[in-house]
């Protein structure tokens, strides 16, 4: 095993592992004072410090895993691609809808989506090139003996079963998540966080390696960067952006029988449940599917990206009523009209992601959507948005902007009081919406809904 800040070798045995999970929650305050304390109590200096750096990282890894993190182990530059668990329960259930039985996960990484498709029942083999997410990955699937992890490149498994010359066994299907971070740059990313890669060509596997597979008919999903340029998209795939609780996490191509009929674009949002109450507490027992009840919320077209569905804009006269911000997902996959039409909305301008409607109808709404409620719009300037705050003695100010050139911090500052006046002792909180409508900039004051 290698000898890398993300080494995992100290905690890859009986004392190591038994230490790791021995530790108390993760505090960044006490774990300089928990370091020493251990080091007294007789265990070697790297076993602690691979076991204070797994409690950090479990720590970490809860909003991605839950309660799963606190038995998993994780490397740096793993935990930043690696899937988030119940948007790898929607990939695994893709899987088992289309009637395959196997997942052959080619670059596994730790292993997030290999787990959510093996609690499902399926059986998985894992492939994983980098040797200490290799271990990793091999650790948490310890519970499922569906799942196998190979510690090998994407290519070689291939080559081994020839994946690119012909479609893969009866009953297989392929995931793939291609590498995009430089791994001559992992030592610095520790500390600078993780360097990205934009050119397909240089994902590992590179771009042309999936499509190769593809093209041999296989039930396949590809998961990249949610930034993935549109020209670079496939014709013959269903390409789903998914956002989690509006935090845009990615963009999966599907191929053939994983694609749905008639999709080629698609937006996914899904919503975290509420937090349950504290007298019952939420448990996942070990071996048991991934954590459910999220919300989702999903928006399809059949039409190739620039040729959707177009509305007449409305510009100013039409911002009335209740202002929609489409989820990012909506806007990433170019369904922003698509969505204003299905709730009876108009959109402002062909070029600013914003549509109103004249109410709201609980039958309608997708959760696709934040809605404001517009309660009054004015001729946007510096000058005009100080004066309509001081007039309303606002001290506390929210900012949002779309197609004008602003920083929303510098204009807050800008905007409110340096001091409050007696007047203004009682904090006035108020939202604005900032935007520009064909040559007209204009502020909307708003009220969430």
């Amino acid at each position: 095993m290698s000898s890398s800040p993300d080494s995992l070798t100290p905690v890859l045995t009986p004392e190591g592992w038994e230490l790791v999970n021995s530790l108390p929650p993760y505090d960044p305050s006490a774990s300089f004072g928990l370091n020493e304390q251990l080091r007294r109590e007789g265990h070697p200096a790297e076993r602690v410090a691979a076991a204070l750096t797994q409690s950090r990282l479990r720590a970490e890894a809860r909003g991605k895993f839950g309660d799963f993190a606190d038995r998993m182990l994780f490397t740096h530059g793993g935990l930043q691609q690696s899937t988030r668990l119940p948007v790898a329960a929607r990939h695994a259930q893709r899987f088992r809808a289309a009637g395959l039985d196997r997942v052959v996960d080619l670059g596994c990484g730790l292993g997030a989506d290999a787990l959510a498709a093996a609690s499902l029942g399926l059986s998985v083999t894992a492939v994983e090139a980098e040797e200490n997410a290799a271990a990793a990955a091999t650790i948490n699937l310890l519970p499922f003996p569906e799942a196998k992890v190979l510690h090998s490149t994407a290519e070689s498994f291939a080559s081994t079963y020839e994946l690119t010359r012909a479609a893969a066994p009866r009953g297989w299907g392929l995931w793939l998540d291609p590498a995009r971070r430089d791994p001559q740059a992992a030592e610095d990313s520790l500390r600078s966080g993780p360097t990205r890669l934009w050119d397909p060509e240089s994902f590992s596997p590179p771009l042309s390696f999936v499509l190769e597979l593809a093209r041999t008919g296989t039930p396949m999903g590809v998961k990249l960067g949610p930034g993935l340029p549109h020209d670079l998209i496939p014709a013959d795939c269903e390409a789903e952006w998914v956002s989690v609780d509006g935090d845009l996490v990615e963009v999966v191509l599907w191929f053939n029988d994983l694609a749905r009929p008639g999709v080629r674009r698609a937006a996914t949002a899904l919503q975290s449940p509420p937090p349950p109450h504290e007298s019952q507490p939420e448990q996942h027992p070990p071996n048991s599917p991934p954590p459910q009840g999220h919300r989702v919320a999903e928006l399809t077209s059949s039409t190739d990206f620039g040729a959707g569905l177009e509305l007449e804009p409305s510009g100013s006269t039409g911002l009335t009523g209740v202002l929609h911000e489409p989820d990012p997902a909506v806007i990433r996959s170019e369904l922003v009209a698509e969505l204003a039409d299905e709730l009876g909305g108009r959109l402002l301008d062909g070029h600013i992601a914003y549509f109103c409607t004249d109410g709201t109808d609980p039958g309608k709404e997708r959760g696709l959507s934040r809605s404001y409620r517009i309660q009054e719009v004015r001729p946007y300037s510096v000058k005009a948005l100080k004066a309509w705050a001081a007039e309303e003695a606002v001290t506390s100010l929210e900012i949002k902007k779309r197609g004008v050139d602003i920083i929303p911090e510098q204009l807050r500052q800008q905007v409110l009081p340096k001091k409050q006046t007696r007047r203004q002792s009682a904090r006035h909180h108020a939202t604005v919406v900032i935007t520009r409508l064909g040559e007209e900039r204009v502020f909307a004051v708003v009220d969430p809904l």
